[in-house]
């Protein structure tokens, strides 16, 4: 019988493509970069934050922007008292539905918070934004709470 020779080769498996962000999402992205926050509206004049391409009740393309407003109201929450390395704040946060001022729809982010018996439903937040923006949705930092007059 013969020996059988066998080959090999390391290599690593990746995708090297880049995918545009077309003409709505990267509106929203360019938005975060400078620092505003853009929604579109839909045929039933609902203002959506993030903007989407399509309208959910008509299935038509949307090319109507709005810029919404950087506070908002706290629409529902879920506490995390042990976040993950993955997670976007190293200490106990919120995931939070935020429903900025002029948006007709709530966005989930992450929300900065002293503790878990700070939060509300109702709660005023705002935006936090990052040193650096770049056009990505970690633009916005995170939301925190308003402070009360």
């Amino acid at each position: 019988m013969q020996a059988t020779e066998h080959l090999s080769q390391t290599f690593e498996l990746g995708f090297t493509y880049t995918r545009s962000t077309g003409p709505v999402v990267g509106r929203f992205l360019t938005g975060l970069r400078d620092r505003r926050i853009i929604g579109n509206r839909g045929s039933d004049g609902r203002v959506l934050v993030p903007p989407v391409e399509y309208d959910p009740v008509t299935a038509a393309a949307l090319d109507e922007f709005v810029e919404v407003g950087e506070e908002g109201t706290l629409v529902s929450w879920c506490w995390v008292n042990e976040p993950r390395a993955a997670h976007p704040l190293a200490k106990p946060f919120a995931w939070a539905m935020v429903q900025l001022d002029g948006a007709d729809v709530a966005m989930i982010h992450c929300l900065e918070a002293p503790g878990e018996d700070a939060l509300a439903t109702g709660a005023r937040v705002k935006v936090s934004w990052a040193a650096e923006t770049i056009g990505f949705i970690t633009d916005i930092r995170c939301f925190t709470l308003l402070e009360e007059a």
